[in-house]
């Protein structure tokens, strides 16, 4: 009842044509955009102090807090792990390792398959970075190699989470073993940002993924691939011939 009289008078404010909800409604129209002066002098040094100390908080809730708790539940970590952000989703029983001087965002979300026979695993390599947003589900293992770099909103879907058939789906069934897959990056891919890879895909060493792809099949090493579903656009490099060698 509040919220049904506090819209009406919004409304009668907004549109009555009496001379108290026009007075009333210029009012508030003026108080809503009072600003107090802000000289250049004094506020400049108000604004780095104020990004000094949300830095400060940061840094040290990641060191002290953020950081040790994911350590905590991985199997492994390597050293200079850069957590930004917070502390990623973890869901599902799940085995972790993470590679030396990888950058995660915290607003990742790690999956494991409930349903899985083993325990699923998503092995992370050296020199990794992992973006905003990103999803990494893992139906049975995701293999992200050295120097791999995936962009924000990225989606490895190693497992959809529900069935095709419809009923089976309504009743809350979980997926079948044969949408089930491995995803293997291999060193140096980049995936740029809200790129999807599904279940069963390897993508070869040094490959580019473009913004909103979907990789639907394995991709060669060394290629720039693009679209719905992915396609080779171009090679980046000769691979060398090791046959003279």
């Amino acid at each position: 009842m509040r919220n049904i009289s506090l819209n009406k008078t919004k409304q009668w404010l907004k549109h009555s044509d009496t001379p108290l909800a026009k007075t009333l409604f210029a009012q508030i129209k003026t108080i809503r955009r009072l600003e107090i002066p802000a000289p250049r002098l004094a506020v400049t040094p108000l604004y780095f102090i104020y990004c000094f100390l949300r830095t400060l908080v940061t840094t040290l809730t990641r060191i002290l807090w953020w950081t040790p708790l994911l350590k905590g539940r991985c199997d492994s970590v390597g050293r200079n792990l850069n957590l930004f952000g917070g502390l990623p989703f973890i869901s599902g029983s799940l085995k972790i390792s993470i590679g030396d001087d990888c950058r995660v965002s915290g607003h990742t979300t790690f999956s494991g398959r409930t349903c899985a026979q083993q325990i699923p695993e998503l092995r992370i390599g050296n020199n990794v970075d992992i973006g905003y947003m990103t999803t990494i589900a893992i139906g049975q293992k995701v293999d992200i190699g050295n120097n791999v770099r995936i962009a924000g909103h990225a989606f490895l879907a190693g497992y959809p989470g529900h069935p095709l058939d419809a009923k089976a789906r309504a009743s809350g069934q979980p997926e079948t073993d044969d949408q089930v897959g491995n995803i293997i990056l291999e060193e140096d891919v980049w995936l740029a940002t809200n790129v999807s890879v599904l279940a069963g895909v390897r993508i070869g060493q040094g490959t580019i993924v473009a913004t909103g792809s979907v990789v639907t099949r394995d991709l060669p090493a060394m290629v720039l691939a693009a679209g719905i579903p992915a396609r080779v656009i171009r090679h980046l490099n000769k691979p060398e011939n090791k046959t003279n060698q």
